[in-house]
């Protein structure tokens, strides 16, 4: 009788862990909706797909909110693909153990896990532009191009939301390393052909060539040579960014990476009908001097950037520096300015001259260190926002004028505001990211 029993047993036991095991594997289904995944199941989704889509979300922040219909839209899009994209979500608000482990501290945050290996992502958020932006990181490192139809359909569908680099009469594993290695930067490709109409629509003369395209900028470069010794990657890597970079919350992440100085301009309104002869000026110098960057930004569009450099709308300008991407800009003695009376290339070509023979003067950003300015996806007004509505809410609360629980509100740079109830998150409150 006792053997029967632990038969019995056995069989119940085996008849569990069998409809354990298929309730496992059907946890996961790629039925184009987004997942929700929990802190039982986050390592498991990871490893089972091998490119994962994650916002990690608070149920009260209104950004996470506008997100989820663009979310919902792209998932059976990305799903349907010939490699997935998987779109999951995950409450970092209430798992907050799990968010603690992977540096969660703002919302929404997204990550993309390409085998396993986390990316934050920073491209758009919109579905349709999400969806071309996700596409690439599932695309061959570089795609062998066999018509001239199909050097015009990659381009186009390569989108706007980064530089495209063509090889033309170039073997495939020039650039085949470099493809992989800046895969997360530029779409690559080689064309086996190059005719004589295709020379003329990308305006190249002779082959072997790169072209590089910007369609965001709608920037154009050809590199003739030499293929080795890293002048093909240094044109790459000159290439990423356009020839001038318009300063703002996105475009500053791009710098990131980027270990080139930054000549940057601050003028008064970047949308003035004045901005185009000092546009064209800047363009020409970037030209020569690709071994920087060159930027400008709008006290009106950015005044927070823009007064890290000690210029706002009562300083003479446009005011233009060399910053060195951190904590730190130099001044040209002498031309600190440019002015709209004299030829602007002059000028320019003057305070580059000057900047090359050392005739600086270093100074310091105002505030604390630039770099938590540019990780930071809430402008350095809405940290004094926060700081002063805690300090009143403190004030308050001491006084005895409050009785029931306090709401912190956590501002926006686009004047939206998230509250929060104290104590409605336990250990973990990250700040509300922007869009």
């Amino acid at each position: 009788m006792r053997s029967l029993g632990l038969t019995y047993w056995w069989i119940s036991f085996l008849a569990l862990s069998i409809s354990l095991s298929a309730a496992s594997d059907d946890q996961f289904t790629i039925d184009g909706t987004v997942l929700e995944l929990t802190d039982s199941n986050f390592e498991s989704a990871i490893s089972t797909f091998d490119c994962v889509f994650v916002d990690f979300y608070a149920p009260w922040c209104g950004h996470c909110k506008r997100l989820n219909p663009e979310l919902d839209a792209a998932a059976p899009i990305l799903a349907k693909l010939k490699q997935p994209i998987i779109i999951a979500k995950l409450n970092a608000d209430k798992y907050t153990r799990l968010a603690r482990k992977l540096d969660i501290d703002a919302f929404p945050t997204l990550m993309l896990y390409n085998h396993g290996v986390p990316m934050e992502y920073y491209g758009p958020r919109k579905a349709d532009l999400l969806v071309r932006y996700l596409k690439k990181f599932v695309a061959p490192d570089v795609a062998v191009l066999e018509s001239n139809s199909h050097v015009k359909d990659f381009v186009e569908d390569s989108g706007t939301s980064f530089p495209v680099f063509v090889g033309f009469g170039l073997n495939q594993s020039l650039i085949s390393g470099l493809g992989r290695k800046y895969k997360k930067k530029a779409w690559f490709a080689v064309a086996k052909d190059a005719s004589e109409d295709v020379m003329v629509s990308y305006d190249f003369d002779k082959a072997p060539a790169l072209v590089a395209q910007h369609p965001a900028y709608n920037e154009h470069s050809v590199f003739y040579g030499p293929f080795e010794d890293g002048f093909l990657e240094e044109f790459m890597k000159q290439n990423f960014l356009p020839l001038i970079l318009p300063i703002n919350h996105d475009t500053l992440k791009l710098l990131k990476d980027d270990e080139r100085k930054m000549v940057l301009t601050i003028v008064e309104d970047e949308t003035h009908e004045s901005m185009g002869k000092l546009i064209k000026a800047l363009r020409a110098a970037a030209h020569a001097n690709r071994d920087l960057v060159f930027g400008y930004v709008g006290v009106e569009q950015f005044e927070e950037f823009a007064d890290s450099f000690h210029a706002d709308k009562k300083a003479k300008l446009p005011k233009i520096v060399v910053w060195d991407g951190d904590e730190e800009y130099e001044q040209v003695n002498g031309i600190e300015t440019v002015s709209h009376e004299e030829d602007h290339l002059t000028q320019v070509s003057r305070f580059l001259e000057g900047y090359r023979e050392g005739k600086t003067e270093k100074k310091r950003i105002k505030g604390p260190s630039f770099m938590g300015f540019i990780n930071s996806m809430i402008g350095i007004r809405s940290v004094y926002i926060i700081v002063f509505l805690v300090a009143v809410i403190m004030m308050l609360r001491s006084l005895g004028q409050i009785e029931e629980p306090a709401r912190v509100r956590t501002a926006a740079s686009d004047g939206q505001a998230t509250s929060v109830l104290e104590g409605e998150t336990s250990e973990h409150k990250p700040r509300d990211k922007e869009d």
